[in-house]
């Protein structure tokens, strides 16, 4: 693994991104108590609560020490979860949105976007399938976790299926966390290696930090944490999307966004 020789302090400026993430009310709860949390569009680890729309995911899971139940509710709620826990142990909470467009205006907004995410030389790879500097599109899917501690809290993270995942290899809630949390990221069923891993902490108070990390060739990560706070890690695929996909979307570029969220006790 290796960490970038950066950290951003996000408290104002331009961002480059807008990532999706379900963020619970609580990160540990009791065993008698509903997990509730939202589902957020938005930048440096703020945004805006988006309702619960059947239309809008593919899938919406909970899993728990082999246990496996959907995310159910009715269109419109916000908060969007609000689940009854399987039991007494770790929570996953799984999310796979359907896929949505965007649309470049410039080249300069998207080399941003590329810049961000470590993509490396797209532009050469967009020039050879001549390929407009502007009014192109993007089609995106999210594919979003969150860890929530019940009673005890114990148990472990697992693949919940979607294509691109992060899975912590560490319990936030009940392992010890003196070598940071360990993760591992997948694309497909393989390991996805040297890629950027973007990780937002959260402080009581509410300021964000952003720092980049690589995962090493086996997928892998270590991410140092603290005591109180909060965190949401991000790591995106680009890549060509399928000729259906395209002719249905008018896409010429497919991302795929892998998120997990956790807290520290």
């Amino acid at each position: 693994m290796r960490t970038l020789s950066f950290v951003l302090a996000l408290l104002g400026g331009p961002a480059l991104a807008h990532e999706f993430w379900i963020e619970p009310g609580d990160y540990t709860i009791g065993v008698q108590t509903m997990i509730q949390g939202d589902l957020v569009n938005g930048q440096d680890f703020q945004g805006g609560r988006q309702p619960y729309l059947t239309q809008r995911f593919v899938r919406f899971q909970m899993f728990s020490d082999g246990r496996l139940a959907p995310v159910g509710g009715r269109n419109g709620d916000n908060p969007a979860v609000n689940v009854a826990p399987l039991g007494e142990g770790l929570h996953v909470l799984s999310y796979q949105s359907t896929p949505a467009t965007l649309d470049y205006e410039s080249w300069e907004k998207f080399q941003n976007f590329i810049d961000h995410k470590g993509f490396g030389d797209v532009r050469t790879r967009h020039d050879a399938r001549g390929l407009p500097d502007s009014g192109f599109v993007e089609v995106y899917t999210r594919y979003s976790k969150s860890l929530v501690g019940v009673g005890s809290a114990g148990g472990s993270d697992v693949r919940t299926g979607l294509e691109t995942e992060i899975v912590a290899m560490t319990n936030p809630y009940t392992d010890s966390l003196s070598s940071g949390m360990q993760f591992q990221l997948f694309y497909g069923n393989a390991p996805r290696a040297n890629a950027r891993f973007e990780v937002f902490e959260k402080a009581p108070n509410g300021a964000v930090n952003v720092t980049f990390y690589q995962t090493d060739g086996n997928g892998r990560v270590a991410v140092p944490v603290k005591s109180g706070h909060s965190y949401m890690a991000d790591a995106v695929v680009l890549r060509e999307p399928s000729a259906a996909l395209a002719a249905n979307t008018g896409a010429v570029w497919e991302t795929l966004w892998a998120n997990i969220t956790w807290a520290v006790p």
